[in-house]
């Protein structure tokens, strides 16, 4: 049994492991019907119940799944019991979040069937948290769970002066930039942090165990190499005190100055899309680019819908011909392939002014004439 103190609680809360799995490196966990005062063995718990999930499209089956067999350092270990379940789990969580579904079934037991706004945890985009970092104010420490997406770039300094009781932090990007990172080992009870896509670290912004000791998860996606590879090695051997690190697509210099401006650089190591079809699709989107900017400062405006229909076609070919290969394009693909279309159109039109009517939908009626996928 572990338990651990659920901030949507208030109190503690506790669950099984009910098998470890060496190959996947997870441990199924199943959770209990239980909360109340810290306890110190599995006594204290008195005779407990597996968790039941009736709120929302659940319909009764047990709060039981999969998760990094990495036991967080917040959480502890209190004895052992009989097992309360023994069949597999066939879901899988990212983080161990022990009381946030006890708490959504309290609150549906009670006919709360929306979420509450809490003032602890805040939701925004970078634009709305630079608008917010601007204006002098004093600092917000009510404020423990805090979720940043878009960033096109942010000062770390700023953040941690008007946020500083953060435990959790995740940031996410455009390959936007992250300045002053360093001052985030000022966030003393930062618990877990993730990093999606943006850029700036460098070996010397790397967290330190012992500015930021309480730290359970470090998950990093799509970073600078070299932050990367110092984040790696200071915080591997953290993993045995209960530290998870999941450190990915560490980005080298010049892969950054390639890929900054190409909207299909999230197909670089996709599971069903090879490294060849990779720098294939990126070369035909080039190819596609150059030919839309040409046609915008070379073609007279009565003529470019014709020319962008033309230009539509070869692009709805040439994947058409990648796609044969190896049936990489799914729905998700197919979208941001049209999306590559837009950003081009977008960039030409910053370029040279707004295009003339229908061009935009002539290069979309191209691809469409021809496209298999």
């Amino acid at each position: 049994m572990v338990a651990a103190h659920s901030v949507d609680l208030g109190e503690w809360t506790a669950a099984q492991v009910v098998r470890l799995n060496a190959d996947s490196q997870t441990a199924a966990v199943l959770e209990l019907d239980w909360s109340g005062p810290e306890p110190s063995s599995v006594a204290d718990l008195g005779d407990v119940a597996p968790l039941k999930l009736t709120h929302h499209s659940w319909n009764g089956t047990l709060s039981f799944c999969n998760h990094e067999w990495v036991l967080p350092r917040s959480h502890k270990v209190i004895g052992a019991t009989r097992l309360l379940h023994g069949g597999p789990a066939n879901s899988w969580a990212s983080g161990w979040h022990l009381g946030d579904q006890l708490a959504r079934q309290r609150r549906w037991d009670r006919g709360v069937h929306e979420d509450p706004v809490v003032p602890w945890k805040v939701e925004c985009t970078g634009e709305k948290v630079n608008e917010l970092l601007s204006r002098p104010a004093a600092p917000r420490s009510e404020v423990m769970h805090l979720t940043i997406r878009d960033i096109d770039s942010l000062d770390c300094a700023q953040l941690v002066q008007r946020f500083p009781a953060l435990t959790r932090l995740h940031l996410s990007g455009r390959l936007g930039l992250l300045s002053h990172a360093d001052d985030l080992c000022q966030l003393i009870s930062l618990q877990r942090i993730s990093i999606v896509d943006l850029l700036g670290m460098t070996k010397e912004d790397c967290l330190k165990p012992l500015r930021v000791s309480e730290l359970e998860s470090v998950d990093l996606y799509g970073i600078p190499a070299g932050y990367a590879s110092v984040m790696r090695k200071t915080w591997h051997p953290e993993i045995p005190a209960g530290t998870f690190v999941s450190i990915h697509r560490a980005r080298k210099p010049e892969w950054v100055e390639e890929n900054r401006n190409n909207p299909l650089r999230d197909w670089d190591g996709r599971e069903q899309i090879s490294a060849t079809t990779y720098k294939r699709a990126v070369a035909q989107y080039r190819t596609t680019r150059r030919a839309v900017i040409e046609a915008f400062a070379e073609e007279p405006a009565d003529t470019r819908p014709a020319r962008m229909e033309e230009i539509g076609r070869f692009y709805g070919e040439a994947f058409n011909q990648l796609d044969q290969r190896s049936g990489f394009i799914e729905t998700v693909e197919r979208e941001e392939l049209f999306e590559a279309l837009d950003h081009i159109m977008n960039e030409a039109e910053a370029l040279h002014g707004p295009s003339v009517e229908n061009a935009r939908g002539s290069l979309i009626s191209g691809v469409e004439s021809v496209r298999d996928w």
